[in-house]
């Protein structure tokens, strides 16, 4: 498989770039290195840059946590989360499983309370929700028991789910945890119906390319770390995907990755070392 040194290396190929964020250009805490470098050249080739990120969150606090770390907004140009997807997805009444639904309870990471309202819906207790969001997990603080526990009782009444955060496993400090994808699995696996949104659905990639004023797909390469997600997702697209040496598969040797991919069932068109 072909290996690049950077994406700067991907500037004859493609019009417009669609950039990970978890695992691509920082790890929850820190920003990886050459990240905004690597940003910046897009930007200054003149290419069209968003970034699409499985986060359960909001556009908004996402865009704050970037800034704080160093990337600042003029760096890319859209950026596409799937709870921003769900959102475009809940006004049209595209989500069949939350049609005539309003009470609503969810497994968030951060559990500000801010996302159920600004989805158009309403907080709810277990006991009494008519719909489930799984928007992300706290597994570096509590075991999937605790998640299990919740959500057998939701299952059994036939609640219908929404996981808005696909990734099985999700970066810490501390290493990797399951993510809000396998609460969901384990969710659907008591029987529960669970609605997907993110990457590698197709929903959020439809919303990035309409960000990016609908190229030509087979110009846009996706750039992230998960063969699952962006390289998937992307095949999906009829983007080219493009698989970071970092994040989830950091330390992976080629044997390792040759695996993932045909467990997914897709390949990338290449690999980067690092984003720049």
């Amino acid at each position: 498989m072909i290996e690049l040194p950077n994406a700067a290396a991907l500037l004859d190929r493609y019009d417009a770039f669609l950039i990970d964020q978890f695992g691509t250009l920082h790890d929850g805490i820190t920003l990886y290195p050459g990240a905004l470098a690597g940003l910046l050249a897009l930007r200054a080739a003149g290419k069209q840059v968003a970034l699409l990120s499985n986060s359960g969150r909001r556009a908004a606090p996402n865009v704050a946590r970037l800034t704080r770390m160093g990337i600042p907004p003029d760096a890319y140009g859209a950026f596409i989360t799937s709870a921003e997807a769900a959102a475009a997805l809940l006004a049209r009444g595209e989500i069949a499983a939350a049609r005539g639904a309003r009470a609503c309870f969810a497994l968030e990471r951060y559990g500000d309370g801010s996302l159920l309202p600004s989805l158009g819906l309403e907080v709810a207790s277990a006991e009494r929700a008519d719909l489930l969001l799984i928007s992300g997990s706290e597994a570096d603080s509590r075991p999937m028991a605790y998640y299990t526990g919740i959500l057998a009782p939701l299952a059994q009444r036939g609640v219908p789910g929404i996981c808005i955060s696909p990734d099985r496993i999700m970066l810490t400090p501390a290493g990797h945890v399951f993510g809000a994808g396998q609460i969901a699995e384990a969710y659907e696996a008591m029987g529960g119906h669970v609605t997907w949104i993110g990457k590698p659905y197709p929903a959020i990639f439809h919303a990035a390319l309409t960000a990016l004023g609908n190229p030509d797909p087979a110009r846009v390469a996706v750039i992230g770390d998960s063969v699952e997600h962006d390289i998937a997702g992307a095949h999906t697209a009829g983007c080219a995907g493009w698989l970071l040496r970092d994040g989830i598969i950091a330390g992976w040797d080629n044997a390792a990755i040759a695996e993932e991919c045909a467990r997914v069932g897709a390949t990338p068109a290449g690999m980067l070392t690092a984003l720049g």
